[in-house]
């Protein structure tokens, strides 16, 4: 039996299974639910794709939930939308002394010799971000192709960008290594100015919604397989 058919018949019996508590009267929701089901059954690329295609047009229609909240791509667009927000909330935090005296906390401040302040805001960054991204009732934002199959990209791919943009503006505004800072105080004041980018990033890629274009995790198989090619 061909992988086609196969999908067709997961997807009937999934439609057709009597007595497993779905909706008497089936909607766009319900539909975009089974398509979801239907993705992770399908081994061959291309029926998958057929399927991802499928689901975003029915994400787009009229009468759907998902048509104004749902977000399951991560897209190029995305990583500049958390670059620019993370810059946006970035930028008070670097023209403040504040950021220097709270550095310096998190890097003398310790328990056995451990720097667990500097752990503690790490983690709360970290928890933050993660429920402005799932949790928070601004968009329905889906775990869509974790990293090995448990981290979500969105999650990663947001922290990052915000170190990113959190380090480099110290240095290009000389903030960094101000007043000969140990490693370790050098390192918290990024973390410092981390928090706020990684917020802004975080809203500024799910508030816009659903960004066009083709899935990163789409771009990364094509190039895998100009490697395989070569």
């Amino acid at each position: 039996m061909s992988t086609e058919d196969g999908g067709r018949d997961a997807a009937d019996s999934a439609v057709e299974s009597p007595g497993d508590g779905r909706r008497t009267n089936p909607d766009i929701d319900d539909l975009l639910a089974q398509l979801d089901a239907l993705e992770e059954e399908v081994d061959d690329d291309h029926e998958r794709e057929r399927v991802r295609q499928t689901i975003s047009l029915v994400e787009r229609m009229p009468g759907s939930d998902a048509f104004t909240t749902r977000i399951s791509k991560y897209t190029g667009r995305d990583i500049a939308q958390s670059f620019v927000g993370g810059i946006v909330f970035a930028l008070p935090l670097l023209v403040e002394g504040g950021v220097f005296e709270i550095a310096a906390w998190f890097a003398t401040a310790r328990i056995a010799g451990l720097p667990v302040y500097l752990a503690g805001h790490v983690c709360f960054v970290v928890g933050v971000t993660t429920g402005l991204l799932y949790y928070a009732d601004f968009r329905d934002v889906r775990v869509y192709r974790p990293i090995f199959g448990l981290v979500p990209r969105r999650l990663v791919g947001v922290l990052t960008v915000a170190f990113i943009v959190s380090a480099g503006l110290m240095a290009l505004w000389g903030r960094l290594f101000a007043e000969d800072p140990t490693t370790l105080e050098a390192f918290a004041r990024v973390t410092v100015v981390w928090g706020g980018a990684a917020f802004g990033g975080a809203l500024g890629d799910i508030l816009p919604g659903e960004s066009t274009g083709r899935d990163v995790s789409e771009h990364l198989e094509d190039l895998g397989d100009v490697f395989d090619d070569d």
